[in-house]
């Protein structure tokens, strides 16, 4: 039982091996922002619910003005994590600047319960509290959930599962998935699914549900991840997971049995903005390149996608799928700005300028999407290069458009747009060899056990091409 103060200053508390910093900042010792380390199953232990034990499992409970709800369903989950659960644990009531008697209901709880603490917040917000526990504690496993405890606690083993045994990075509840048992009302319904449904369309999610309430992640990815989220509200959870998943880490979901709590405080029409605020700001600075996201890749040899087979180039199949959607894109824009330019210049000008424009923007969409290039790091000189790419490009198809008017005279319009298509698939092939051969060349396979924090060499800033 521990009632903690160390963590009482609010969102700018750091714990060991951490960094609350919003701007990317290593703490000083540049450790926070090394590559992950290789997932690894953690060593089997007893069942042990003693304060002194070092848990596997830190369990964070926020609340704000919570003083009803809170003794029982702490009670409730302790006595099930200490019925079922395998490993020492933890559970931290966060309390979020409460103005009734809520401290003192954490205070009572962390003194009648082993294995509970209590941490008291002096401002607001579930994203700072988790913030300021996550990356004080010294558990492996760092999981959170709501109050009311509408989650059935069956699904919290499952949860944390594929942590503990090294598979995945994070976990995270779904309400939304199809083996899922949900009981709440139509508002709330609708606006799940519409705030899910935005996600995919605008920042290409891949989870179905980011904002229930019962979430874990392994603590190693913590310390590098939470640096980078900027929000500490309703929105932290869903940009963490979008986060994340752009990194590459492992998301495993597992279907829930949830009941809404007709009580809830949850404001829907202002956090419904705020969350569209986030997704906006997110999805900006992932267009840009502003987040180092390659600092939470895993060590060559881990994902075995990295494993080297004879006969097969790593990646091919993926890039050449990843080539020809960006080119498709790319040919419709191209066509596009050439009808538009041809309406006020020449055949020759409209060419080059419908080229010089679709190039730049192919060459940043290959770069990410195609071959992985996370960052900025290289971004002009792969302009540059692509640039050159491009120039090859204008004389194919500038050639193309010159021996038709040798040939013709006069031609149409339509004659025009299918010699000029015929000559782009050709400068599209080459583009593909040029790009994949010199402007985003594979990186070399480095040792599956090399660690990049020990080599003074490595800079853990540089590009990744994954």
């Amino acid at each position: 039982m521990t009632t903690d103060s160390s963590l009482r200053s609010g969102p700018g508390t750091t714990g060991r091996g951490s960094s609350s910093s919003r701007d990317g900042g290593d703490g000083g010792d540049g450790r926070a922002h090394g590559h992950l380390p290789g997932r690894e199953h953690l060593p089997a232990r007893q069942p042990v619910a003693a304060a002194s034990a070092v848990p596997v499992l830190d369990v964070v409970v926020p609340v704000y003005n919570e003083e009803k709800d809170l003794h029982p369903c702490v009670v409730r989950l302790h006595g099930h994590l200490a019925r079922t659960f395998p490993y020492p644990f933890r559970i931290t009531v966060a309390d979020n600047a409460s103005t009734d008697s809520t401290p003192a209901v954490a205070a009572a709880l962390a003194a009648e319960l082993p294995g509970v603490r209590f941490v008291r917040l002096e401002e607001k917000g579930r994203g700072r509290a988790l913030r300021t526990v996550w990356s004080a504690s010294d558990a492996p496993v760092l999981a959170y959930m709501d109050v009311d405890l509408s989650t059935d606690l069956n699904a919290l083993l499952p949860l944390v599962a594929p942590l503990i045994s090294g598979h995945s990075d994070l976990a995270i509840g779904s309400r939304l998935a199809r083996s899922s048992r949900v009981v709440r009302g139509t508002k709330r319904e609708f606006v799940s699914r519409a705030y899910n449904l935005i996600l995919r369309s605008s920042l290409a999610a891949g989870f179905s549900d980011a904002q229930c309430g019962f979430k874990a992640i392994r603590r190693e990815v913590a310390e590098r991840l939470l640096p980078m989220v900027e929000d500490s509200g309703w929105f932290f959870d869903t940009e963490l997971l979008v986060l994340a998943e752009r990194a590459g880490l492992r998301i495993h979901e597992v279907p829930v049995d949830w009941i809404d709590d007709p009580d809830s405080t949850v404001h829907i029409v202002r956090t419904a903005t705020e969350d569209l605020k986030g997704v906006w700001r997110v999805g900006r600075a992932l267009a840009v390149g502003a987040l180092p996201l390659d600092r939470l890749a895993r060590p060559f040899g881990d994902d075995p996608r990295d494993r080297a087979l004879t006969g097969v180039e790593r990646g091919l199949a993926r890039q050449l799928i990843g080539f020809c959607a960006v080119g498709v894109l790319s040919t419709l824009f191209y066509l596009a700005l050439y009808s538009l330019f041809r309406l006020g210049v020449g055949p020759q000008v409209a060419n080059g300028g419908a080229l010089l424009v679709s190039a730049v923007a192919n060459t940043a969409a290959n770069r990410r999407l195609t071959f992985g290039v996370r960052g900025r790091s290289g971004a002009v000189r792969h302009q540059a290069q692509g640039l050159v790419v491009f120039a090859i490009g204008l004389a194919l198809t500038s050639g193309s458009l010159a021996a038709l008017g040798a040939a013709s005279g006069s031609p149409s319009h339509g004659t025009e747009l299918a010699v000029l298509i015929t000559a782009n698939l050709a400068a599209t092939v080459l583009r593909f060899l040029l790009l994949r051969a010199w402007v985003f060349p594979a990186r070399a396979c480095s040792e599956p056990d090399s660690d990049p924090e020990s080599d003074p060499d490595s800079d853990p800033d540089s590009e990744d091409v994954r």
